[in-house]
């Protein structure tokens, strides 16, 4: 049914198998495309296979949420603060990449208290063999949560009650770092949090099992060496559905083609961080 396909998500989301049927999609394939579908999270399979059915991850925990008051996330609060929007598509003049150095100057002469990557964003920096998987020749490029730029070591506070479930250091180039994922339940609806590219602080305020209160201190931002080689900024996400993954990392960006199964999985972060429309747009 899917041998030799190119794209194995797109052969898979046009099968209209259901999520049970995998173990049997991967039996009967080829040993190649075995190999492939084994090779990628297997949880994300299903999740191609039950969005074709019409199954969604996000309306509950989009309810949950709408039903509580997140507390800030930093101080003075994003919402309050002097923001300028950060998109990636070359419209802020002279703004070099997130992954340069000389970011940081030039963030430091904009007169402002954060900075705000995009969710839902196209990013070319994401172009590298890093952010590609063996079942589809199609980049990761999508961005799948909220920055928040600000000097290395300003503190984080969490925004809702939870329980840690991983602590821990992504060290490839590009990756998170120092990372935290808090596991949340509102109400019976479960769901996590993911705090990526923070300060070496981390393990000394927080380990798995700990249980978290808004507004307590989880985190600082961390510097280029500390926090996978980026600008100091926070990555925030929301994931509904945690796939099969199980070390203390998660998918920050997903497939363009895909972009619905993603944010359906990873739900708008704004959600959480409650900033004004207007706070959402670059600065004149």
């Amino acid at each position: 049914m899917i041998d030799h396909a190119p794209d194995l998500y797109a052969a898979l989301r046009d099968s209209g198998a259901a999520p049970e049927a995998l173990p049997a999609i991967i039996a009967s394939a080829d040993p190649a495309t075995r190999a492939r579908l084994c090779a990628v999270d297997q949880g994300f399979l299903r999740a191609i296979l039950g969005h074709a059915q019409g199954i969604r991850r996000a309306p509950a925990v989009q309810a949950a949420l709408a039903g509580i008051t997140p507390a800030p996330m930093f101080a003075p609060d994003l919402a309050a603060a002097r923001t300028i929007m950060l998109p990636c598509d070359g419209s802020v003049p002279g703004m070099p990449a997130f992954s340069d150095r000389a970011f940081d100057a030039w963030f430091s002469g904009q007169g402002i208290d954060y900075g705000l990557g995009l969710y839902d964003e196209p990013r070319a920096v994401y172009q590298t063999p890093q952010f590609a998987d063996a079942a589809s020749p199609e980049r990761r490029t999508i961005h799948l949560g909220i920055d928040v730029f600000a000097k290395a070591g300003t503190p984080v506070m969490a925004p809702l009650p939870g329980r840690v479930r991983y602590v821990t250091y992504q060290a490839d180039p590009l990756d998170y770092g120092h990372t935290l994922i808090v596991q949340h339940d509102i109400g019976g609806v479960l769901f996590h949090s993911l705090y990526g590219h923070l300060g070496a602080s981390l393990p000394g305020l927080l380990a798995p099992g700990d249980r978290v209160v808004p507004g307590q201190t989880i985190a600082h931002l961390g510097d280029w060496t500390e926090n996978g080689g980026w600008a100091p900024h926070l990555h925030f996400q929301i994931m509904t559905d945690m796939l099969d993954q199980t070390d203390g990392n998660f998918f920050g960006v997903g497939h363009a083609s895909l972009r619905d199964i993603w944010c359906d999985i990873l739900i708008d972060p704004n959600l959480v961080l409650r900033l004004p429309p207007d706070r959402l747009r670059p600065r004149a």
